[in-house]
């Protein structure tokens, strides 16, 4: 009987994203197969790493392409892309901790065009004036980064509902993100006395 790869990944990722610490007889209950045909498609947890890698990103690629980045206002695109990767977020999460994929120079080049293309997102809307020019791209990416493994921590352990995951994330990020016109440091805030001069 041949064995459906997406099928053993996807039941994999499933498992991880639930109990990061799983091991491989776990993932093969979990898929259906026994541990030798596991460690046939996959050497080791390592492999099987770097295969859930090559699908997060995928799934990530997708979402971004879904979101259609360049229409419209920036804020719509995020909460666009949100929406889009919120079915890939728990798997994101995952792999999100797995500090050897980020490590050294075998580092997939997938992550830099992610990060390429959603930081443009944000270049975007900082060029448009509706984010702050204060937060660097950069920074608001690894931002997103965080909201959406929390997001999906939080919805697997059921401390959040998941139909809240996507308009957490964005009020999160954008609360912080949006450009405010704030009163200067002379200026008393709203409802401050002003101080009378002596």
């Amino acid at each position: 009987m041949a064995v459906d790869r997406d099928h053993v990944l996807r039941s994999a990722a499933a498992l991880l994203t639930r109990r990061a610490t799983a091991t491989m007889d776990e993932v093969a209950r979990a898929a259906g197969i026994s541990r030798a045909t596991l460690h046939r498609q996959f050497a080791g947890r390592d492999a099987l790493v770097r295969a859930l890698e090559s699908l997060g990103i995928a799934e990530c690629e997708a979402a971004l392409d879904a979101a259609r980045l360049d229409e419209g206002p920036a804020r719509d695109a995020v909460h666009r892309l949100v929406h889009a990767i919120e079915p890939a977020a728990g798997l994101l999460a995952f792999l999100y901790t797995e500090n050897q994929l980020f490590e050294g120079d075998g580092q997939n080049t997938g992550w830099t065009r992610i990060d390429d293309r959603i930081a443009a997102l944000f270049r975007r809307g900082q060029d448009s004036g509706e984010f702050r020019i204060d937060l660097t791209p950069a920074w608001l990416t690894e931002a997103l980064y965080g909201l959406l493994a929390s997001a999906a921590w939080a919805v697997s352990e059921g401390r959040v509902a998941a139909k809240d995951f996507t308009r957490m994330t964005v009020e999160l990020l954008l609360g912080g993100a949006l450009r405010r016109d704030e009163p200067r440091r002379d200026e008393p805030r709203q409802n401050e006395p002003r101080r009378e001069e002596s």
